[in-house]
């Protein structure tokens, strides 16, 4: 259960409903791990104006995206956005081998070094709150350096609602189903 009460809409005040509506416009929906913040609707603001921009408005590939985000879900131990973004990387294009290498912990070894550093560097970012200048050399390589950024961006956001998501015990959303494997 969670440590907080998941906000609906009519919990909000007047002045507050636009936060949550511009959530439903842009996701489709309103996740626990969103209701869990409205406790906070400016806090929820600032944190969804982020993801949003990472989500649809980065120009980073979703391939590349959705690797950081299921490299950080399962670096951090995070069962929520892995259920989350799994089904996203899959339908975006990310290949089942990625996503198993991610899985079980043993990736990236035998991926194309071009899929791998985007798996290296989110484990570095975590692991060691930085990349190694080598790493930092390929994802600059790779993506220049305004999508470098994006990427830490992401990496660094998903971190963060992570560690809200454990700390707040948020549930999986009922239509949301854990890969087995986690």
């Amino acid at each position: 259960m969670a440590r907080v009460k998941y906000v609906k809409r009519d919990d909000l005040t007047e002045e507050q409903k636009p936060i949550f509506d511009r959530i439903a416009k842009t996701r489709g929906s309103v996740d626990n791990v969103f209701t869990a913040l409205l406790n906070n609707p400016e806090a929820a603001k600032v944190v969804t104006s982020i993801g949003e921009y990472i989500r649809y408005n980065s120009k980073l590939d979703p391939v590349i995206r959705e690797t950081a985000i299921l490299t950080t879900a399962k670096e951090l131990n995070n069962s929520y956005e892995w259920a989350q973004h799994e089904p996203v990387a899959r339908k975006v294009g990310v290949r089942d081998q990625v996503i198993d290498s991610i899985l079980s912990g043993k990736g990236p070894m035998g991926l194309p070094a071009k899929e791998g550093i985007f798996i290296q560097a989110a484990r570095e970012l975590i692991r060691n709150a930085t990349v190694n200048k080598t790493t930092f050399q390929a994802l600059d390589h790779l993506l220049g350096t305004e999508l470098t950024l994006d990427y830490l961006v992401t990496v660094g956001y998903y971190s963060m609602l992570s560690s809200i998501i454990s700390a707040l015990d948020v549930e999986l959303d009922q239509s949301l189903k854990l890969n087995k494997k986690f």
